[in-house]
């Protein structure tokens, strides 16, 4: 620390005391009766103020800079506005000793011999307090709540705004120990308020608010007149009669004197936030200095030692920020760091200190060796274990000890010396003369090595990391760099002021100055930057820069001489400088710029820095391609134009080097197919065409259809356009591509006919398999969208077709519960399995559903089935045995349904005579096994009453018996139990009127036949009405051997002539069904009848024997009285001869069942169509 005379000025009374402005602009000064006012930039005198009758003892500026105010042995206080005008006074009983004001509220004390005066400018009177001794100081604390007071008597007395004292400090010296100067640690980042007390008994001391001492007297051998803080709290003035102001730290460490005078100092301030001083003395004097704090550190790579405080040293790890205080509670002269090793020089001593451990990051140190001597020296260096002193031209190398073991005499003044490694004990000294030349030194011996010399005064010198290179910074602020083996100047660079080479690269060095940071890459210019402050050291990235008394590590992208090397193409050498640190776009410039100069090994380091792993894959494949032996560069370059998005480039490349289909995918990928077109030219049209696909492609992938089916349709490409438009339902696009197309273009076409189909347009799809004659595609449109009448007509015309027609057709028929016409559909389609199938299950399901009716007409269909499928003679046998079987069936199951109506309905809708004959057929024909469905229970109850009900009581009672051995429903239970009592009170005989005659032989037969429904004497089945089921009267006849059914019709229709009669036969026709009607009169047939003749046979015969009949027997025979059942191959026809004619009898001519005509008559006008085979009135097919 030095103090410079800013100026000076003399009065000729003595300065009492000192005020400065709060802005510092002004400072008042107490001088005489006067106060004068000087501008603090120079010393002029500004204003000198008149206003108090004698001595101004004190004053007292306001913290808010509007007023101050003077206190004077005139016992008056004047308060001045910062216009240097008065504007108030008032007085004490005594000389005012001193004033202060308080530092928040502005509330102004003056103190007197004998009392204490509070004034505020929101008072308009003073409020005095008594005083037991005589003030002599005073001075409020930080948040303006107490006011100290120093009194002759030695009491420090600490009141509070209202002047009531609060805190009483009593001083060890009492009244011989008067308190001269007291204040307040003005400071904010103290935690209790600290007061400075100086006294006349030649002691400093500190207390805290409470009245606690902090600590104990500092001895100070003078009298003490003033005492003052700086701004901050950092540092304490003191002046009194040693004729000198003294400096200390807030802990009263005296650090040195500011500026001797010739008198006593009687006051000295701080101007405000600075290190200006003003000193005022008894003889006059007014002294202004400027405080110069000089920077004692040391740095050794990236740890920094510096002196804060004065006395205390600081040591700042670079890279961590982290920090370490060490106190040494004296004045710190000289700092020195190196590796391990820390030296600190103090007034007294030189302090050794060492790391706890070898650990980079370790910050805890602690004292090693204590050498207790004074040293006056201009600079300190520490070995490992040496520390050397320089003082002037003379290097001193001592160790730990103390003890000197060499000594060094240089020609000139030593400006620089630094440590630059080397084993512990044998470390190199670089040392720099103001003369020029430059040393370098080891420990260990004792001649130095002259580097070189230049003609200009070394100011800051530095080597490179490999020894190879110095830089030097001299007087004339030239940064000049050499070659340290052939002594050759490199380069030199204007505007230095220190330098500091890159301890990871050996080329890169930087210099500061001007306001400028400076980093120099190998030869190339230099790359500037705004910095303030020093270079101190250069490591990777970071610079370590000195700003007056901070050191800060400021990370500096090393981008620019990166950049420097590109352009030179240095590759290798900018990937070194980009590992000292630069930015992300620096590596990937870097990776990009080592790319497109196919130096692939350092692009891979930076692309993989920056994690590209495209480009990566881009280097690797080219490396496995070379490593396979290509070697044409300009394909890779082309390569990597295309990855970096150079297309035009690339393409240029590509075609350079042979690869144009190279250049058209890359074009064709990246949908720029204009610059396709361009760059193949008016070349091959199928390229041309390609492209168009290509672009369509495009098109369709970004959602854009209409355009990709046109650019379809212009290549070529038909298929793609049509799958386009009809994904998209565009039945126009389809309709257009369709008609335009050829029809030799056969799968385009039936694409078109697809999406017709899909988007329901199957008059398009038709007219599309037209175009192509695809009549099979045609015939399953027709099926699929069920165009029954479409597919039979082409059906018809193509025959072969046929199954394909009706089988779908009987499916679908079939799925829609139409089952009978299903059947038919299957039949017409040959599918006589399936036919079968079907009718088997319907009659089943009716059967099982007691839909009996049904289930007859069913059995029918199935039967004629059967017989249709009879005509292939390798199923004849069976399929005619089915046919009898399936007829049987039927005429039980039409039977049965009316027995199933009378027992299971509440009213009849038949007669009794009808159910009388129905349950006798049933009985008659369940000889064997009873079918589904039917129930003998029923079919004997039904029996039973209509017997009874009949007259028939022999037959009821057996029917009764009958039941008695069946399992019988409870609900027939009672019934058939009362019927088996009450029918044993009716005669044992049956009524004659229910005998049914046979009318080939006339014999009366039982109504119970054991032999069934024929005739018990000749064996001729009975032929019985569908409806009624009466026995008819009609014999069947058999053609003699040798005449067909055409020849017997023939001879029928003849009819040749007989008797002559008075009538004759009349045939009706009506409802397509043949009616044989004789008049009332007619007689019955003759004795002489042929047929009658042919009905005689023996009688008694067990076997039965048809009637034959021959060729004039036919002749005889009448058309009318003849019915014929023309059964369809191979089966033969029947041949029915009526004996009565005068009861007509209607035949159905498809399922050629017999009634009486009445009885079919009203049965069709009920049902509309025949109700055995169910064929329709208006139905004209057999």
């Amino acid at each position: 620390m030095r103090a410079v005379l800013t100026w000076r000025d003399k009065v000729e009374q003595c300065v009492y005391d000192l005020a400065f402005k709060p802005d510092g602009a002004q400072l008042i000064v107490a001088a005489g009766s006067r106060l004068l006012v000087y501008d603090t930039s120079d010393g002029t005198l500004l204003q000198p103020l008149k206003g108090h009758k004698d001595t101004v003892y004190c004053v007292a500026y306001a913290k808010d800079g509007k007023r101050f105010a003077s206190g004077s042995a005139d016992k008056s206080v004047i308060i001045w506005t910062s216009k240097l005008e008065g504007i108030l006074k008032y007085t004490h009983n005594d000389s005012i000793q001193c004033v202060s004001y308080n530092p928040v509220t502005h509330q102004l004390a003056s103190c007197s011999s004998s009392d204490i005066g509070l004034w505020s400018p929101e008072q308009k009177s003073v409020s005095k307090h008594k005083s037991s001794s005589k003030i002599t100081c005073c001075s409020w604390t930080n948040d303006g709540q107490y006011l100290a007071l120093g009194m002759f008597n030695g009491v420090v007395s600490i009141r509070n705004k209202n002047g009531e004292e609060k805190v009483k400090i009593e001083r060890p010296g009492g009244s011989l120990s008067p308190i001269w100067s007291i204040s307040w640690n003005p400071s904010r980042e103290e935690r209790n308020d600290i007061l400075a007390v100086a006294d006349w008994g030649q002691k400093l001391s500190f207390y805290q608010l409470s009245g606690k001492q902090i600590g104990k007297d500092h001895s100070l051998n003078f009298d003490p007149c003033c005492i003052s803080y700086f701004t901050k709290g950092e540092y304490i003035l003191l002046g009194g009669s040693d004729k000198q102001v003294s400096l200390f730290t807030k802990d009263g460490v005296r650090l040195g004197a500011v500026g001797e005078q010739t008198s006593w100092v009687w006051t000295c301030k701080v101007k405000p936030d600075s290190n200006y001083v003003v000193v005022g003395c008894q003889d006059g004097t007014i002294s202004f200095y400027q405080l110069i704090f000089s920077t004692v550190h040391g740095l050794y790579k990236d740890r920094y030692a510096y002196r804060d405080s004065m006395t205390d040293v600081i040591v700042q790890h670079l890279i961590t920020e982290q920090k370490v205080r060490i106190k040494c509670k004296e004045l710190v002269k000289k700092i020195a760091i190196y590796k391990n090793r820390l030296a600190i020089q103090l007034p007294e001593k030189i302090l050794i200190y060492e790391l706890y451990s070898e650990d980079s990051l370790d910050m805890r140190y602690r004292v090693k060796e204590k050498i207790a001597r004074k040293f006056e020296c201009n600079l300190l260096v520490v070995c490992a274990d040496h520390i050397i002193l320089c003082q002037e031209r003379r290097l001193q190398c001592l160790s730990f000890s103390g003890v000197k073991e060499r000594e060094w005499q240089m020609e000139s003044l030593i400006r620089y010396i630094k440590v630059i490694g080397g084993p512990p004990g044998r470390e190199g000294l670089l040392v720099g003369l103001k003369n020029g030349q430059i040393l370098k030194i080891f420990v260990d011996n004792l001649f130095a090595i002259v580097l070189l010399k230049q003609a200009t005064a070394v100011r800051c010198l530095d080597m490179s990391a490999s020894r190879n290179k110095l830089a030097v910074v001299d007087e004339n602020d030239m940064c000049l760099v050499y070659d340290i083996h052939t002594k050759e100047l490199l380069f030199q660079e204007p505007n230095a002021n220190s330098v500091a080479w890159n301890t990871q690269c050996e080329d890169m060095l930087c210099f500061s100055g001007g306001g400028y940071l400076n980093i120099k890459a190998s030869t190339f210019p230099v790359h500037q930057q705004k910095l303030q402050g020093f270079v101190v050291g250069y490591n990777g990235s970071k610079i370590f820069c000195l700003h007056v008394f901070s050191m800060s590590a400021v990370e500096v992208p090393q981008s620019a001489p990166m950049y420097q090397y590109l352009d030179r193409k240095m590759f290798r050498e900018a990937y070194q400088i980009a590992c000292l640190g630069v930015t992300n776009t620096d590596w990937r410039e870097l990776a990009m710029e080592a790319l497109e100069g196919l130096e692939f090994e350092t692009a891979k380091k930076a692309f993989t820095r920056v994690q590209d792993l495209r480009y990566l894959e881009l280097i690797n494949s080219i490396e496995e391609r070379k490593k396979r032996g290509e070697t044409n560069n300009d394909l890779f370059l082309a390569d990597v134009f295309s990855y970096q998005g150079k297309f035009h480039e690339a393409a240029k490349l590509y075609k350079k080097s042979g690869h144009e289909n190279l250049a058209l995918d890359m074009y064709t990928e990246l949908r720029m197919f204009e610059y396709a077109k361009d760059f193949l030219g008016s070349e091959d049209p199928k390229e041309t065409k390609m492209l168009i696909a290509k672009q369509a492609d495009w098109a369709r992938n970004i959602n854009e259809p209409k355009a990709a089916v046109e650019m379809y349709i212009s290549a070529g490409e038909h298929c793609k356009a049509i799958e386009i438009s009809g994904d998209h339902g565009w039945v126009d696009m389809l309709i257009d591509i369709a008609r335009k197309l050829d029809k030799a273009e056969r799968e385009p076409l039936l694409m078109c006919a697809h999406f017709f189909k899909k988007l329901d347009n199957p008059g398009y799809a038709a007219e599309t398999y037209l175009k192509i004659g695809d009549l099979k595609s045609l015939v399953q449109l027709h099926v699929e969208t069920q165009r029954w009448d479409e597919a039979f007509a082409l059906g018809e015309k193509h025959p072969e077709f046929k199954d394909d027609i009706y089988v779908p057709y009987a499916q679908w028929l079939a799925e829609n519960d139409r089952f009978e016409e299903a059947q038919k559909a299957f039949h017409k389609a040959g599918r006589q399995g399936e036919a079968v199938r079907v009718l088997e299950q319907l009659t089943h399901n009716a059967v099982v559903e007691s839909r009996f009716s049904d289930a007859a007409y069913y059995y029918w269909m199935l039967s004629m089935q059967c017989l249709d499928i009879a005509q292939d003679p390798a199923q004849k046998e069976v399929m005619l045995g089915k046919f009898h079987h399936f007829q049987h069936l039927a005429e039980l199951y039409h039977g049965y349904h009316a027995i199933h109506r009378y027992v299971e309905e509440p009213f009849s809708f038949h007669l009794p005579e009808t159910l009388f004959n129905i349950s006798r057929f049933l009985l008659h024909s369940l000889t064997k096994d009873t079918p589904l469905g039917i129930s003998k229970v029923n079919t004997l109850f039904t029996l039973a009453k209509q017997s009874k009900a009949l007259g028939a009581y022999k037959l009821a009672r057996h029917a009764y018996d009958k039941l008695q051995g069946l399992q019988i429903p409870a609900r027939f239970q009672k019934s058939i139990e009362l019927g088996s009592l009450t029918i044993r009170s009716k005669p044992f005989h049956d009524s004659e009127e229910l005998v049914p005659l046979c009318y080939r032989c006339s014999t009366n037969n039982p109504l119970l036949n054991n032999l069934g429904n024929v005739c018990i004497n000749c064996r001729q089945p009975f032929v019985f009405s569908a409806s009624s089921y009466e026995v008819l009267h009609l014999v069947e006849f058999y053609l003699e051997e040798g005449i067909t059914d055409e020849e017997a019709v023939s001879l029928i229709d003849l009819e040749a002539p007989r008797l002559k009669r008075e009538n004759k036969w009349q045939e009706i026709t009506s409802n397509n069904a043949q009616t044989l009607r004789l008049d009332e009169s007619m007689d019955s047939v003759g004795e002489d009848d042929p047929f009658t003749a042919k009905l005689s046979f023996e009688q008694g015969g067990s076997e039965f024997v048809p009637v034959v009949v021959s060729r004039s027997v036919l002749r005889s025979m009448s058309r009318r009285d003849v019915l014929i059942k023309r059964w369809p191959p191979p089966l033969q026809w029947q041949y029915f001869r009526s004996l009565l004619p005068d009861a007509s009898i209607t035949m159905c001519p498809s399922c050629f069942q017999m009634f009486h005509s009445e009885d079919y008559e009203l049965l069709l006008l009920q049902h509309t169509c025949c109700p055995y085979c169910r064929r329709r009135v208006d139905d004209p097919s057999p």
